[in-house]
């Protein structure tokens, strides 16, 4: 059974860059499904931010494109994410996912925060 690990900073100033890390165990990110990240602010419902497949083109939220950037290292089994330009309407749940597996991570807390 695959399993998901996000990891983030926490605490992110407004303006930084927000770094997120998906930890893949159990499967392949290179074998199959669309990979992806997955936010829920505080009181609000999921947004879908960002995908990468498994043969490593990328999908984004054209809300959210012009600030993100999804990458993976194959080695590491890992993907992540990149947020620039954050600011506190940001502050969300942040889970990395297979949807087609309904497949989630427990999540990491990021608030953007001066």
């Amino acid at each position: 059974q695959v399993q998901l690990q996000e990891l983030g900073p926490g605490l992110v100033k407004p303006s930084q860059t927000l770094s997120l890390t998906c930890t893949v165990s159990g499967g392949s990110i290179t074998t199959d499904y669309y990979w992806s990240w997955i936010r829920q602010p505080p009181g609000k419902g999921l947004e879908w931010m960002a995908a990468i497949t498994y043969s490593g083109s990328t999908a984004y939220s054209p809300s959210l494109k012009s600030r993100t950037s999804i990458s993976r290292d194959t080695s590491k089994n890992q993907f992540t994410l990149q947020l620039s330009s954050v600011t506190p309407e940001d502050t969300a749940v942040y889970y990395c996912a297979i949807e087609a597996l309904g497949s989630w991570g427990q999540g990491t807390q990021v608030t953007v925060s001066s």
